[in-house]
């Protein structure tokens, strides 16, 4: 049945692109009226489109410096996740569209190909102030097709521990620091599960944690989830499934069970003082300030693996994956350059810097976003932990392809039989591996 499910979202997938692609040849206004060396046209309107309400004030805030700058009215409109891909393909197939928006990389392939986003390009050539080399380069890749750009980084993530200090208080243990190990983070986990009875645990952690979860285990320990090249999957390897293996010890003594974070979440059990950490992106510590106790949060730096056994952290031994949004424009908006004009303010290098001091996320503009990690500690968590990692861990850009959300899903519900049986985990990942490599070879 799960295979069956799986060749369903894959044909899904592949009849989306088709249409998209039909759409994007359907409509070439945009790039009929699209020049960079026009006048803008001060009486336009531009709509941009989020997904995160806790960056629209932010973003808000830039786009309004853009209206005073240009005449240019710019309204940021949220659209929650789970709504924001089914309204974009909608726009896509003739519908209302954004004239700007984010896009990720799980999707980004499918809408370059498909004539969807506007091409940044010539903008780009034509703005001294841009260069793409000041941005991350895995992210700028990731955002490029067929020689084109049709997405500049806004921003990148970074993932650290967030743990509660009462917790380690209760139980005797010292607080997480630069000197922790894998090995070190399953003992003090393991041990305060272990203390506390089972009635609080150590950590927790999902299938669908892998971004922030297990994904930097595997690439710490040398294994990985896709090829470099993107043909073929990594799941299945000996590096891969070792550090699988590891977590499996973690899901078997530290974590709390997967009963009880298929109920609440690992942030709930976290925030209801279940948990002594979990792992986080950047991108979530501002909303943690909200709830009670949050003053006994504190983030410390992802633990490295010590795979030479020398007994400190070398280059490559810390690894967290981070992912970049990009700001695109659509390539059938009535205002293509105007849009265009919106794409390039953004991610200048002054926006860049403004963003991160508003506090809203990390830049995609390498070296702009120095500020980020202390506004983030003035809202009541120290983030300290944000700027080691970003200076000093080796970031490794999200694992993708064309259709990344095919196998991401697959491999998300049937890890769920690892997590309950670890003695599973082996044969879990070689099922995952083989319906990934078909997923892969239709791309």
């Amino acid at each position: 049945m799960k295979r069956i499910k799986q060749w369903l979202a894959l044909l899904l997938a592949v009849v989306m692109a088709l249409a998209l692609a039909a759409c994007g040849a359907a409509d070439s206004s945009a790039g009929d009226s699209a020049d960079p060396e026009a006048e803008l046209d001060t009486s336009a309107e531009l709509e941009v489109w989020v997904w995160d309400s806790d960056q629209q004030d932010g973003i808000q805030e830039i786009c309004d410096l853009f209206t005073e700058d240009t005449g240019i009215a710019v309204k940021v409109n949220v659209v929650t996740w789970d709504n924001y891909w089914t309204l974009l393909e909608a726009g896509a197939s003739g519908g209302d569209m954004a004239d700007v928006f984010w896009m990720h990389v799980q999707e980004a392939e499918k809408y370059m190909s498909g004539g969807i986003l506007l091409d940044l390009t010539p903008y780009i050539e034509a703005d001294e102030d841009i260069d793409m080399s000041n941005y991350y380069e895995g992210a700028v890749e990731t955002f490029a097709y067929d020689g084109s750009y049709y997405g500049i980084p806004k921003d990148h993530d970074i993932n650290v521990i967030l743990y509660n200090k009462a917790i380690f208080d209760e139980y005797g243990f010292d607080y997480p620091d630069e000197t922790w190990t894998w090995d070190t983070f399953y003992e003090v986990a393991s041990g305060i599960t272990a203390a506390s009875g089972g009635s609080v645990y150590g950590a927790a952690m999902n299938t669908t944690n892998d971004q922030d979860g297990w994904w930097n285990i595997v690439y710490a320990m040398g294994g990985a989830v896709i090829s470099e090249d993107g043909t073929t999957s990594g799941l299945d390897s000996d590096a891969t499934k070792a550090a699988m293996e590891f977590v499996g010890t973690l899901i078997d003594d530290a974590f709390a069970p997967q009963s009880l974070v298929s109920e609440n979440g690992t942030n709930g059990l976290f925030t209801n003082d279940l948990v002594a950490m979990i792992c986080q992106g950047n991108y979530t510590l501002a909303g943690f300030t909200a709830y009670d106790g949050s003053e006994n949060y504190a983030t410390a730096v992802l633990p490295y693996y010590d795979a030479n056994g020398n007994g400190q952290c070398d280059d490559g031994e810390r690894v967290t994956i981070y992912n970049s949004l990009a700001w695109s424009a659509s390539a059938s908006t009535s205002h293509p350059n105007e849009a265009a004009a919106l794409v390039l303010w953004l991610s200048s290098y002054e926006m860049q810097v403004k963003q991160a001091e508003l506090g809203v996320t990390l830049s995609g503009y390498v070296g702009a976003d120095s500020a980020y990690a202390d506004v983030i500690s003035a809202k009541g968590i120290d983030a300290s932990a944000v700027q080691v990692m970003n200076d000093t861990a080796t970031l490794i850009s999200y694992p993708h392809s064309r259709y990344t959300t095919t196998w991401q899903n697959y491999y998300r519900e049937k890890l769920v039989d690892a997590w309950l049986d670890t003695s599973l985990m082996s044969s879990v990942l070689d099922d995952c591996a083989t319906s990934m490599n078909e997923t892969l070879a239709t791309e």
